[in-house]
């Protein structure tokens, strides 16, 4: 779970949201949706901790492990695809790093020892046996095979940077799970791959994407970023758009309501200060 407690964001003058208190659950996925420039992608950085909040906090519970999908292509040109992958959990990874340079070392002693004792005993608990099958059966998914997991990341094309990242933020299971535009540059067989992994994944999901099939496939609730507000909605985005029409039509009507009231009143006025003025002019004949 993660949580937000009276969120704001503002630039100057100019408030992206306000006052958001928020929990996104475990099991859910939640589609963050609104117009250009509401501050969605912002959201996703400020709940990930790359962007800091103009008040308010966000909660992380001790203990979880939380993953983004990387925007810089670039940024792991000098790695093997497989190696981007598995530095999506960078515990596990850094403990890798950390007992491959002990084991080289000329002179391993005694501490070594006991030190690379305890790193195999916590890299069996992240289930590090497993993870670098685990992170080549994620890129064989995206459609990268086999040969190509050895290769660097700056010889790939750009479809497959794309998909080594995806694979990179999935991996490891993580306990939340932040993507931005996730659809971006994928074909259609790695959307559908994507799809069912977010229809079996268990943990929390806050996704960003203009693709509403997409949205309508995998999301749970909405959280919609408008007015300066998030506003929260169950089920998938065929259901917020439903919804949001349906309010809108019962706006409407109460507004339609008020108008023929108002319009009443001012019949009426007219009515009485007319008579008024007949019952003042008999008068004064």
């Amino acid at each position: 779970m993660i949580s937000t407690h009276d969120l704001c964001l503002q630039y100057g003058e100019r408030v992206l949201f306000e006052d958001v208190s928020l929990k996104f659950t475990e099991g859910n996925c939640y589609g963050l949706i609104g117009p250009n420039g509401a501050g969605k992608s912002t959201f996703l950085k400020i709940l990930s901790g790359d962007v800091d909040p103009f008040s308010g906090q966000v909660v992380v519970p001790p203990g979880l492990r939380l993953a983004v999908l990387k925007q810089d292509h670039f940024a792991f040109n000098e790695f093997e695809a497989l190696t981007t992958v598995l530095m999506g959990h960078e515990r596990l990874y850094a403990i890798m790093q950390e007992k491959d340079a002990l084991y080289a070392k000329p002179d391993f002693n005694e501490a070594d020892g006991m030190r690379s004792a305890e790193l195999e005993a916590e890299f069996g608990e992240l289930n590090g046996w497993e993870a670098e099958a685990q992170a080549g059966e994620l890129l064989c998914g995206l459609g990268i095979p086999v040969p190509r997991h050895g290769v660097a990341v700056r010889d790939l094309d750009d479809g497959d940077k794309v998909r080594v990242l995806l694979a990179q933020a999935v991996f490891g299971d993580p306990d939340i799970l932040l993507l931005d535009e996730p659809t971006n540059h994928l074909d259609v067989d790695s959307i559908l791959w994507l799809e069912e992994f977010l229809l079996s994944f268990q943990n929390t999901v806050i996704v960003v994407s203009h693709d509403r099939h997409f949205l309508n496939r995998v999301c749970t609730h909405i959280a919609d970023i408008d007015f300066r507000q998030v506003r929260m909605y169950t089920g998938n985005y065929g259901f917020w758009r439903e919804a949001s029409e349906m309010a809108l039509r019962h706006r409407q009507a109460k507004k339609d309501k008020n108008d023929d009231r108002a319009r009443e009143l001012k019949e009426f006025i007219a009515r009485f200060s007319a008579n008024a003025s007949k019952s003042r002019a008999g008068d004064l004949t």
